[in-house]
């Protein structure tokens, strides 16, 4: 079903040049090489990711064709300047991303650098339902991750009534494929709607819009509660990654006796001699109160091992 989904929707055929940058035992990466080579593609595949090598891989095969992830994005765009015109990477028609949440002001980025060839879905390898958006309509409703195009999208509150338009909730699909996890009843059975068991969910809490358009807040077990408020990381995520100094970030809920529980957001500096707060003033002045970290280790204070070395 993929390949012929691929060959449709992308155009991916014996004239097509598949860039693979992303490991081969995560199942998207894995089943878009195997599927374009069923459809007599040329498949190129990285041994690991790097941003320049990238560009320099897409002027040397002519690259037609790449499916990636926001952290990419995020990298290819802190390249200089005279690194990304270094490169003829005219060849490119089409890229697909998904995996993670893409941050709105990087993808649109990508676009204005790359033109409207960045199309997005959403799913898992559950396959218990999907959605996809093209970068035409991703530039009407900016953020979103489609409408369903394989199941249907329903989005329920916590008593497991469904909510209506700009309103959050538990993301479930009905009509994909039944799925278990293996050796795990319990997750299996936690994945169904209490009162459905037809529909199905991946954990992911989103909404949509008045045209069907779905918008994911962030994953159901992210989230953080402090004082009796819900705090979804995916918000300071989102725009501490685009920090000039923050190569990574995870912002986690940790405890607290007063408020049950409070922001930390660990962040990987570009240079690891930085020890600069400036990412902290950043979300300091960007973000709701409830949402900035409360803990943000001074950035210096993190030696990885191969930085030590």
């Amino acid at each position: 079903m993929l390949a012929e989904r691929m060959a449709a929707r992308y155009g991916v055929g014996p004239d097509s040049v598949l860039l693979s940058p992303a490991p081969l035992y995560h199942t998207a990466p894995l089943a878009y090489g195997m599927c374009a080579h069923r459809l007599g593609a040329t498949v190129v595949i990285m041994e690991r990711f790097d941003a320049e090598e990238v560009l320099r891989l897409i002027e040397k095969h002519r690259v037609t064709f790449m499916q990636m992830v926001p952290t990419m994005f995020i990298r290819l765009l802190a390249l200089p300047d005279d690194v990304r015109a270094r490169y003829d990477i005219s060849s490119l028609e089409k890229i697909v991303h998904a995996a993670a949440p893409c941050p709105v002001e990087v993808k649109r980025r990508m676009i204005e650098w790359l033109g409207p060839i960045v199309y997005e879905y959403y799913g898992g390898s559950e396959g218990n339902g999907s959605t996809f958006i093209t970068p035409e309509e991703w530039l009407e409703h900016p953020g979103s991750v489609g409408r369903a195009d394989w199941g249907t999208l329903h989005i329920c509150g916590g008593d497991g009534e469904e909510v209506g338009p700009g309103t959050d909730g538990l993301v479930y699909f009905e009509g994909g494929w039944d799925f278990q996890y293996l050796n795990d009843p319990e997750k299996t059975r936690d994945a169904r709607h209490p009162r459905h068991p037809g529909w199905s969910t991946l954990g992911d809490i989103g909404h949509v819009d008045a045209d069907g358009y779905l918008y994911l807040t962030d994953r159901k077990s992210f989230m953080i509660i402090s004082g009796g408020v819900n705090i979804y990381p995916q918000e300071a995520e989102n725009l501490l990654i685009q920090h000039p100094e923050v190569a990574d970030v995870a912002v986690i809920g940790v405890p607290n006796a007063e408020m049950g529980e409070e922001v930390k957001a660990v962040v990987q500096p570009k240079k690891w001699t930085d020890s600069r707060p400036r990412p902290r003033r950043a979300a300091d002045r960007a973000l709701p109160r409830a949402s900035q970290p409360d803990q943000m280790p001074a950035l210096g204070r993190f030696r990885p091992r191969a930085a030590q070395a």
